[in-house]
C-alpha cells in the first residue's frame, strides 16, 4: 500500500514531464536497490520515493524540462552517513527551497551515523529521515557544483559541474563531542557555498 501511494504521488507530480512507465521504473528500481541492502524494511517505500524523485528531477533538468532550474549541489563522501548528510541537512535548512542539494556515497552505509544525527539535532536540524544512498549518472550530470569529502578516486568526474573538495575529518566512530566541531565546520562551509551561489542565508 505504501509503495502504491508513493507511485500515485510521483505520477501526479511528474504527469506533464515523463511517461508513466518512466516514473514507475525509477520508483521500483530505487526500491530494489534499497531493499537489497536494507536492515530495516519499514521505511523502504518512503526512501525509494525520495530517491526516485531526485533522479526524476535530475533527468528533467538535464532534458530542459524545468522552467527555472534552481542551483543544484551534490555532496559526496564514501559512506553517505556522516559528512555529506550533515552538509545536505545544513544546505536544505538554509536554502529554504531556493537551491537544491543531493548527497551520495561511493560505498553507502546501511544507516546514518547516530552521532551525526544527534549533532544536527542539537542545532535544530533533523536528518534522521535521510538514508545512505549511491549517486546516479543523472544526479551527477545535473549538479552545478559537486562537493567531494573523501571519496577519492571513486568520485565521479564528468564535464560541466564545478568541483570543490572539502578536507573534513570523517565522523565515523567518533563520539558526539568530537562530531560537534566537524558539524560546525561543515555548516560554515555550506553558508559560504550558498553565498557563492547567490542564496542569502541571513
Amino acid at each position: 500500500m505504501q509503495l502504491s501511494a508513493a507511485e500515485k504521488r510521483l505520477l501526479d507530480e511528474f504527469v506533464t514531464i515523463f511517461e508513466p512507465e518512466t516514473v514507475v521504473g525509477y520508483l521500483f528500481s530505487s526500491y530494489e536497490a534499497f531493499s537489497a541492502r536494507a536492515t530495516v524494511t519499514l521505511y523502504l517505500p518512503t526512501l525509494a520515493e525520495k530517491f526516485a524523485r531526485q533522479q526524476l528531477e535530475a533527468r528533467a533538468k538535464l532534458e530542459g524540462k524545468v522552467a527555472q532550474a534552481r542551483p543544484t549541489v551534490l555532496f559526496l563522501c564514501t559512506h553517505n552517513a556522516g559528512r555529506s548528510q550533515i552538509a545536505l541537512g545544513f544546505f536544505t535548512h538554509l536554502a529554504r527551497g531556493r537551491a537544491v542539494a543531493w548527497s551520495g556515497g561511493s560505498e553507502p552505509s546501511s544507516r546514518l551515523n547516530p552521532a551525526a544525527v544527534a549533532a544536527m539535532a542539537e542545532v535544530g536540524i533533523d536528518i534522521s529521515g535521510e538514508y545512505p544512498k549511491p549517486w546516479t549518472e543523472e544526479i551527477v550530470r545535473a549538479a552545478d557544483v559537486i562537493v567531494t569529502m573523501g571519496c577519492g578516486d571513486t568520485c565521479p568526474l564528468v564535464p560541466g559541474p564545478r568541483y570543490v573538495e572539502w578536507i573534513i575529518e570523517d565522523p565515523a566512530g567518533l563520539e558526539l563531542e568530537d562530531v560537534r566541531p566537524i558539524r560546525d565546520d561543515v555548516g560554515q562551509r555550506v553558508e559560504g557555498l550558498l553565498a557563492e551561489l547567490g542564496v542569502p542565508v541571513r
